[in-house]
């Protein structure tokens, strides 16, 4: 075998090694019965027989827009750019921002409640994907379904690589986000990259004029190339206290003597150093599950 024989053999080879590794793009997911999807990676070695990398979601939640509470600017902002982007006019991707358990990832999941229906699908994104958004976009991009890619809880250190990807994509790139994808991220941090005291030293005057050092303009530019930042706040005593009451409502739990149920509902909240929705919600479920039990152990 001469040499160029070998360089064949072995590329043959090579190909055949990568092509076991990469799932079969030729078997589709299936788009008409699942509106919600994780993608799972295109180099995953524990889903080596994987024929996509699009692995449906069974059992989305279930939240609708009306269990939202006291975030209805918040919500109003979102429904209208989502409404938007469903008729294929202008729209923006979205950075939810603020506090935890106020509601950032629940208001993203409950648009498939909302508009599913319409032909809405959502596609889940953890952090260490998104160096394929590339390769995420050519998978959507033939299809006729509105595609919204969510990345929850987003956040990069200084050296992270995958944020260049996020970024130039947002918008730096070449290639742009087909007409059928927009990007909603969460986060607890507005600049989502960490920020130092010492990046205040570099900030320079001139001429009245403040202009921000160089590491603290790469941290902007990032949280800059989403359209539309929505912040979230922890909720007053009275909102959480709302919030309480709603839940309680629909686990049907009856609040007729409310001032215990209000003492027991700022306890929990004080030992979890949270007034947020998820604090409510995680209350509700706590009494109404002691509640029964109760009534159940005086009827037996």
């Amino acid at each position: 075998m001469n040499r160029l024989d070998r360089l064949l053999a072995s590329a043959e080879s090579l190909v055949v090694r990568l092509e076991r590794l990469l799932p079969d793009s030729s078997q589709e997911p299936d788009w008409n019965n699942t509106i919600a999807f994780r993608w799972r990676g295109l180099r995953q070695r524990e889903y080596p027989q994987a024929s996509s990398p699009l692995q449906p979601i069974r059992r989305p939640g279930t939240l609708s827009l009306d269990d939202m509470q006291c975030i209805d600017r918040q919500k109003a902002e979102i429904v209208r750019n989502t409404q938007q982007f469903l008729q294929g006019l202008p729209a923006n991707n979205i950075l939810l921002w603020g506090s935890r358990g106020t509601g950032k990832s629940s208001l993203i999941k409950t648009l498939l409640d909302a508009y599913g229906a319409d032909g809405l699908r959502l596609v889940e994104v953890d952090k260490q994907h998104l160096v394929e958004l590339p390769e995420i976009l050519e998978w959507l991009d033939a299809r006729s379904e509105r595609f919204i890619l969510f990345c929850d809880d987003l956040s990069f250190e200084a050296n992270d690589p995958s944020y260049k990807t996020l970024k130039a994509v947002l918008d730096g790139s070449l290639s742009t986000l087909p007409d059928n994808v927009l990007i909603y991220a969460t986060s607890n941090r507005r600049h989502l990259l960490p920020e130092f005291n010492d990046e205040n030293l570099q900030t320079d005057h001139q001429g009245g004029e403040i202009h921000p050092g160089e590491s603290v303009e790469e941290k902007i530019s990032l949280s800059d190339r989403f359209g539309l930042w929505l912040a979230f706040h922890p909720f007053t005593q009275d909102e959480y206290l709302q919030v309480v009451s709603y839940w309680l409502g629909k686990l049907e739990t009856p609040t007729g003597d409310w001032e215990p149920i209000r003492k027991e509902a700022l306890r929990w909240a004080l030992k979890r150093g949270s007034r947020s929705g998820r604090a409510a919600w995680h209350f509700a479920k706590d009494w109404s599950g002691r509640s029964r039990l109760e009534q159940k152990a005086k009827v037996d």
